[in-house]
């Protein structure tokens, strides 16, 4: 149940905060499902801190102010099936004590980034993103490019809060994608994550750019006000204010009318000028679910009936083998290219070769595709029934196919251990050059590849070795183009330990753990020295990871790297917080109740920015962090008076916007 926590939290992050979702939606709905099953089947495990008993992932640190909703946003819970569809309308039917059938609300479930904005006298006062349901972040100015958005509502109510789903039309997404490959940009993966990156830029322009739209589809403060009866009629004064709803909304009786009309919508998906994940289902009557209410997460009388992953045939045209920064040989499938799920799939991992011979994959076979959740494309199966006899075997090759080195099978996985491997060396190049490690802005993959090509660069420490004559000569590289990267790669060597570990590409050790044990050993050479006991003193690290940071630290072509680097004046100490960099210095503070996101994490933050994160309260407390299910930590702070924040006090103080007691 732990591990499922901490999993489904960082999809959360990734998803909510980050717009990078990892995993497909289907496979996050079935890591909720387990726990929640577990959580049944164990109540007495039940974390109040549960991920699945929480909405979204709160907000990106101080990248806009935040703001707190009127009234909570809630997330949906999910059905999957005709029998969960009954459930849902026994469980709802026995709250109400009375007897089925009825009568529902469907609207089709948007795949977009939900949003919350308040009016007064129908003046548009501010834009939120959800957030945690209770703080999201203030995007105004993103919103009003978004079409279809208005600032000022005719016959709205004093105040008034309303809920929509911002969504980037199909058309526009296919759009961009092709400007995007022609200029030698990656593609965005779905039109969610393009809607959400949209919405969350500094840059209102780029909103603009995006040609988003909305639809809206509830409120929140001033609901009553409206004078509706239902929720379609809910939907019908809003669209009279001026507002879009979504046009396909349908009235449906009992579970059998619910499956009737989901089966109709499921069958007009691939016609919408939207991404639709599902169909919403609400009991109509708004009398009826005030008295049912909600859950910590979701409303009591709304589900969430999730659309199968399209499915679509394709062929294996051929087989590439790509060699990864670590020498991990991945077989990758070029497909005749299909849409599916509003993208052109060309391509597909086959992940290795146990994964090749389970599904009895061949070169020219027909193949069942899907993509979960719009995100990440997989083979299904093989379509056996369609085969030729002309289809051929995939042969895993025994050698690298950049170097010709044999590779060596580690468990299911195929290496080459050849630490000059061009192929290695280029993405290990990439990899260090990367944003989230040494930012090296100016050195792009096809620099790369020609610094490679020419023998001025085997790694990372020869980059600082390069000259401006070494440069120049190189093609679409100007004195100038050299004389900026020049100065990219020196300053790059004060970015720290953190960031120097992180583009060692050492397994295991992603930029979060990268960040801990920098904070914790301080310097490389104190790492290296680390034994086992040490490093699984480290939060976040075990047996496996340890194994892995020994061995690489131990081995001596990393230990070469390390000293060259070092030469070079590539700083492998931990930047120190300056005392100007510290605005929280001095201060106590106590973290109590439910949070949005890890406890672990906003007392690294806060210890960062020179606060002391204290587990007890006293009098000499400055201030008390407090969530949903605060108890006695809450109480005795109001006894000493001491200040407490809500989430949107604690950001206001992260970003130094609250003074010091």
């Amino acid at each position: 149940m732990g591990e499922l926590i901490e999993s489904i939290r960082r999809h959360n992050h990734l998803y909510y905060v980050l717009d990078r979702p990892e995993i497909s939606d289907s496979e996050y709905d079935s890591l909720v499902r387990e726990l929640a099953e577990l959580e049944t089947a164990f109540p007495e495990l039940r974390s109040p801190a549960s991920p699945i008993h929480q909405v979204g992932a709160g907000v990106l640190g101080a990248s806009f102010e935040p703001v707190t909703h009127p009234t909570p946003l809630y997330s949906l819970d999910n059905a999957f099936g005709p029998e969960e569809i009954t459930a849902f309308e026994e469980r709802v039917a026995r709250a109400l004590g009375t007897e089925p059938p009825l009568e529902y609300a469907l609207e089709y479930k948007i795949d977009g980034l939900s949003v919350n904005l308040l009016y007064e006298n129908g003046r548009l006062v501010w834009g939120a993103t959800r957030g945690n349901g209770r703080v999201g972040e203030e995007v105004t100015q993103n919103l009003l490019t978004v079409q279809g958005l208005r600032s000022q509502l005719k016959g709205a109510p004093e105040r008034l809060e309303v809920r929509g789903e911002v969504y980037m039309p199909r058309e526009v997404f296919l759009e961009l994608n092709r400007a995007r490959e022609e200029a030698g940009e990656l593609p965005f993966k779905n039109p969610r994550n393009a809607a959400a990156g949209a919405v969350r830029q500094k840059d209102p322009r780029i909103a603009a750019e995006r040609r988003l739209a909305i639809y809206f589809y509830g409120v929140g403060e001033g609901a009553a006000e409206l004078g509706a009866h239902t929720q379609l009629e809910l939907l019908d004064r809003l669209e009279a204010m001026g507002l879009p709803v979504e046009p396909h909304r349908t009235r449906a009786v009992g579970a059998a009318g619910v499956e009737e009309a989901y089966r109709q919508m499921l069958a007009r998906r691939g016609e919408l000028p939207f991404d639709a994940d599902g169909v919403t289902v609400k009991v109509n009557d708004l009398e009826a679910q005030r008295r049912l209410g909600h859950t910590a997460k979701a409303p009591r009388w709304a589900t969430a009936y999730k659309f199968p992953a399209e499915e679509k045939e394709t062929r294996i045209e051929g087989v590439d083998f790509q060699v990864g920064r670590t020498g991990r040989i991945t077989p990758v499938a070029n497909l005749t290219p299909v849409q599916l799920d509003g993208t052109t799939v060309s391509r597909v991992t086959l992940h290795n070769k146990a994964f090749i011979e389970e599904l009895d994959a061949r070169a020219g076979d027909v193949v069942l595709l899907h993509k979960s959740g719009g995100i990440i494309p997989e083979i299904l199966r093989v379509v056996r029934e369609k085969r030729t006899g002309r289809e051929t075997s995939i042969v895993f090759p025994e050698r690298c196919p950049e170097c010709n080195t044999e590779l060596v099978e580690d468990g299911k996985i195929h290496r080459c251990p050849n630490p000059l491997c061009p192929a290695k060396a280029f993405q290990q190049l990439r990899h260090w050059a990367s944003r989230r490690a040494m930012d090296v802005q100016g050195l792009g993959d096809k620099l790369i590849e020609q610094l490679l090509e020419k023998g001025l660069v085997k790694d990372a420490a020869d980059l600082y070795r390069l000259s401006k004559e070494d440069l120049a000569g190189l093609e679409r590289m100007g004195e100038k183009s050299a004389e900026n990267l020049l100065v990219q790669l020196e300053e790059s060597k004060a970015r720290g330990l953190e960031r120097a570990l992180y583009g060692l590409g050492i397994p295991q050790v992603g930029e979060a753990l990268a960040r801990t044990l920098a904070r914790r050993f301080g310097t490389i050479e104190k790492l290296m020295e680390a034994n086992e006991e040490e490093l699984e003193a480290v939060p976040d690290v075990g047996p496996v990871t340890t194994a892995e940071i020994r061995r690489a630290l131990a081995d001596e072509r990393m230990r070469s790297l390390i000293r060259r680097l070092r030469e070079a004046g590539v700083s492998f100490e931990a930047k120190q917080a300056q005392p100007a960099e510290q605005p929280l210095a001095g201060l106590t503070i106590v973290l109590t109740g439910e949070l949005s996101r890890p406890r672990a994490d906003v007392k690294s933050e806060l210890e960062t920015l020179g606060a002391r994160v204290a587990g007890s309260v006293s009098r000499k407390t400055d201030y008390v962090v407090a969530g949903p299910g605060a108890g006695s930590k809450l109480k005795k702070a109001r006894e000493l008076n001491i200040p407490v924040l809500d989430e949107a006090g604690l950001e206001k103080l992260l970003t130094g916007a609250a003074p010091s007691r």
